[in-house]
């Protein structure tokens, strides 16, 4: 949450917090006026300075005292010593106020107990207006005036803060709306940016995330996105900086997919989610707007991809055969993680007629052996994204993970002669030397298996990735902190 300035200190001894415009304030004006007349009670009002009538109330009609102290309803009563809050009560109940006050006989003839109102401090209309006005002087970030007639719109496009699609205007009240979705200070530095290497607050990634269109409840997953993208493993830089067509793509495991509505289900890679579209948007944006990595200028992509605008989707964990891919990277069942993978747009895999994990490996293993080209080798790695029609033949054999997986490896040793330039008529290719040997097409560990997608149709589909390892990128897994 955000944290705006100090507060303003309350007095010392019993102070209770009304409104007019609330039916229990009004039943208990007679019990605030005796607690005022016999001393110690200091009244503040939201909105009427003259309410209640026989108490000289403190006018807090513009809210700035409810609201640095939290107050959710009135008539809230507090017992404040050495200017600490030590207790509160909301609405109206003899006994706890005879407690608290130490005061018997309050409120003869009142009811027992009456609850309270929202406090206006907290009314939905009022509370993004407080929190600008309130914790506004928490953000750092440069303010930008646009002119009366100037479009909002056409003034994101025309300063280069867009990916080529309209954003969100990142106001004062949307932005400290965002921080609101994590507990870390808005000026902590998540990570160094490539390529311009810029240190990137939280307030900048939820400046972004605005404008990627987030829920504030997307946010801890942004950060951990961020921090992931700008690992040395990850190599955000080299993503960029190289000319084929991959991007980051984020694959989302635990809870936490439920819980923001994510869709790991039918048209997972497509449109129409918002948490899947915004949240990889949203670290695309960062990498552009705070570390400069603009298509054109770093960005050499010859092609590139529509998945370099955001490229974000969950596992189906519960209608999986196996564990998450999370866990299969070491990561503890049930923890939130986002694993970052080089990719390019997904391709899809046609079998219709498997209906053993033979015969189905050996359908995926030939769609695997095109990926980029048939000869080359070693260089790249690769997300297979087993759809549920597929995924019960394998689950009714009881093949697991692992197993799917050496078996891949294992029909992807490729004869050398198949592999060297020149072969089937193809310059493309590697050298002499590959002659005699079998030699496999990807490196150890280099598919990533996941489960998602609908569940009728006899598809999968693979998302080939850029050059891996050391040199290159390597997926980087990074755990979602709890209200990050």
């Amino acid at each position: 949450m955000v944290q705006g300035p100090s507060p303003p200190p309350l007095p010392d001894g019993l102070v209770a917090f009304v409104k007019r415009d609330c039916p229990t304030c009004v039943l208990v004006a007679p019990v605030l006026a005796r607690l005022a007349a016999e001393g110690g009670l200091t009244v503040y009002t939201q909105d009427d300075p003259a309410f209640p009538e026989g108490v000289e109330a403190r006018d807090d009609t513009g809210l700035a005292v409810s609201w640095h102290h939290e107050i959710e309803a009135v008539p809230t009563l507090l017992r404040v010593q050495d200017g600490i809050e030590k207790e509160r009560l909301l609405g109206w109940h003899r006994g706890e106020w005879e407690a608290l006050t130490g005061v018997e006989g309050l409120g003869p003839g009142l009811p027992e107990w009456r609850p309270g109102c929202g406090s206006l401090s907290v009314d939905p209309g009022r509370e993004s207006a407080l929190r600008a006005r309130f914790a506004g002087a928490t953000l750092r970030s440069r303010r930008v005036e646009l002119a009366p007639q100037e479009d909002e719109a056409e003034a994101l496009f025309e300063r280069g803060w867009t990916d080529g699609l309209p954003v969100v205007p990142p106001t004062e009240e949307r932005v400290l709306a965002m921080l609101e979705g994590t507990s870390r200070d808005p000026q902590d530095v998540v990570a160094t940016v490539p390529p311009d290497l810029v240190p990137c607050t939280v307030e900048k990634v939820a400046v972004n995330a605005v404008l990627a269109g987030c829920k504030p409840e997307y946010l801890p997953v942004v950060l951990a996105a961020v921090e992931a993208a700008c690992t040395d493993a990850f190599n955000a830089h080299g993503l960029l900086a190289t000319t084929m067509p991959a991007g980051p793509v984020l694959i989302v495991n635990g809870p936490i997919r439920r819980r923001i509505g994510m869709n790991a289900g039918k048209n997972v890679f497509g449109q129409g989610n918002r948490a899947n579209s915004t949240i990889g948007r949203a670290l695309q944006l960062v990498i552009r707007n705070v570390g400069g990595g603009r298509p054109g200028d770093v960005d050499r992509a010859t092609h590139g991809n529509p998945g370099k605008v955001g490229f974000c989707f969950p596992e189906d964990e519960e209608d999986s055969p196996w564990e998450p891919l999370s866990v299969s990277l070491g990561k503890p069942a049930g923890v939130d993680t986002v694993t970052l993978f080089p990719g390019e747009g997904p391709r899809c895999i046609v079998d219709q007629l498997a209906r053993d994990p033979e015969s189905l490996a050996r359908s995926f293993a030939a769609n695997l052996r095109t990926l980029h080209h048939p000869k080359l080798i070693l260089a790249f790695d690769c997300v297979l994204a087993v759809g549920p029609e597929h995924a019960r033949v394998f689950r009714e054999a009881g093949w697991d993970r692992a197993r799917l997986a050496s078996r891949l490896h294992e029909l992807l040793q490729i004869p050398g002669e198949e592999l060297v330039r020149g072969a089937d008529g193809m310059a493309e290719g590697g050298p002499e030397s590959a002659r005699g040997k079998r030699l496999p097409k990807f490196r150890p560990g280099g598919i990533l298996i996941v489960h998602c997608g609908g569940g009728a149709g006899l598809f999968s589909a693979m998302i080939g990735g850029w050059a891996g390892g050391s040199l290159g990128s390597q997926p980087v897994i990074q755990e979602i902190a709890p209200w990050a």
